[in-house]
């Protein structure tokens, strides 16, 4: 009968007293020592409600990730969840300058950006409602255009001659006007 280098057996195959534990102690005589570490601690001692109601902690900050037009990278927000969307406009104004991101913007006044779900919503968020009710933790945040900024009727055929213009009533010039997708047209000829 062959060993193995390590395990001590007798004649019948049996492992030694020795080789039963790492103290020499025998299974039985070990159960009684040895202690269970309590891994699931009782969650509601201390407290008094009953076991369906579970209470959440309050919300003290909110992580919002805001990507800026044409910038690379989202910015991080730590910002109250009672703050209002004009407030997290500013802080990433903030942010952003103080990181010294490109391209570097014209102006880091909040009235002059309008905060979205995304790059792709054409309606802006309202400045007054709190963050708390958005649903959302990504934004996507572009400046306004204004007439003195895009030119009265710049190569795009975007601005209509309006103080300010928002994404929507941008998209709804393109689409009225076809101008974009006739200087396409004629490039492809």
């Amino acid at each position: 009968m062959s060993t193995r280098k390590g395990q001590d057996k007798n004649k019948k195959g049996r492992l030694t007293d020795k080789a039963m534990s790492f103290h020499g102690n025998s299974a039985e005589q070990m159960v009684g020592k040895l202690r269970r570490p309590r891994t699931l601690p009782d969650l509601t001692s201390g407290r008094h409600a009953s076991s369906t109601e579970i209470e959440r902690p309050k919300l003290t900050k909110l992580l919002l990730n805001v990507t800026i037009q044409r910038s690379l990278g989202p910015l991080q927000v730590l910002i109250s969840p009672e703050s209002t969307v004009r407030d997290l406009i500013a802080d990433a104004l903030r942010i952003y300058s103080k990181e010294g991101r490109r391209p570097i913007l014209p102006s880091l006044h909040p009235s002059g950006f309008g905060l979205h779900y995304s790059q792709f919503s054409l309606e802006s968020l309202d400045p007054d409602e709190k963050l708390i009710e958005l649903g959302s933790r990504n934004f996507f945040l572009c400046p306004k255009q204004t007439v003195t900024a895009a030119g009265n009727g710049d190569e795009d055929g975007r601005c209509s001659g309006m103080a300010s213009s928002t994404c929507s009533e941008e998209a709804e010039n393109v689409t009225k006007t076809g101008a974009g997708w006739l200087r396409f047209m004629n490039f492809l000829q």
